[in-house]
């Protein structure tokens, strides 16, 4: 969606000029740089249960969170600089600090996680300075279906049968939450599997490694 908006505002804009940033008005921004460390895991009380439960809301920085959040609602002026969040490393399994950039010339940020939606302490603070909050609902059979295949495609799991002890005890479980306690969003996108948009029905052929 972002790339779309910067690719379109930079065809379409009057008089842009396309220096590094002069183009970026809109970033993406996914939580997934907020999940805790596993060293940080692992000093929990129980970093047995952190680590099997790492996805669930107490395993997220969610004071972090909001802070980036309160930066991306500041007004800007003549002073302001790029802002930085964290991504992920699925390789390494841990956050990279200050990985993604979002310029100054931002004026649209995607913020994407399943915590957003939570009416729970800080998360609720994070989401009622959002100018939108959309929630994407999906079936919960087809959502396991995705998380089983997501698991094993990305060694998370060994197997589809540990894939869905995985998600049966830790994914779905923290989709439950959000939906027995959703703070009041402004869109719900249902989202259905859909054969026709498979890469290989649109002729592009995704190959791995």
């Amino acid at each position: 969606m972002t790339k779309h908006l910067n690719d379109r505002y930079a065809e379409e804009a009057p008089g842009v000029a396309l220096g590094a940033h002069d183009h970026i008005v809109a970033a993406f921004i996914p939580m997934d740089g907020y999940h805790l460390t596993r060293a940080q895991l692992s000093a929990m009380p129980d970093p047995t249960t952190a680590h099997a439960r790492r996805g669930a809301a107490f395993t997220f920085d969610a004071p972090a969170f909001l802070g980036l959040v309160k930066k991306l609602r500041e007004p800007i002026a003549p002073e302001t600089d790029t802002i930085y969040a964290p991504s992920f490393d699925h390789a390494v399994k841990d956050p990279v600090e200050g990985d993604i950039g979002v310029a100054r010339t931002a004026r649209i940020c995607v913020l994407e996680g399943l915590y957003i939606a939570l009416d729970e302490d800080v998360w609720k603070e994070a989401s009622a300075l959002m100018d939108e909050v959309w929630f994407v609902e999906v079936d919960e059979a087809e959502a396991r279906r995705r998380l089983v295949w997501r698991h094993v495609k990305s060694g998370i799991a060994r197997n589809e049968e540990e894939a869905g002890k995985r998600a049966d005890e830790n994914d779905l479980v923290n989709g439950k939450q959000i939906v027995q306690k959703r703070v009041k969003v402004h869109e719900v996108v249902k989202s259905i599997q859909d054969d026709e948009w498979r890469p290989e029905k649109q002729g592009v052929v995704r190959e791995s490694g």
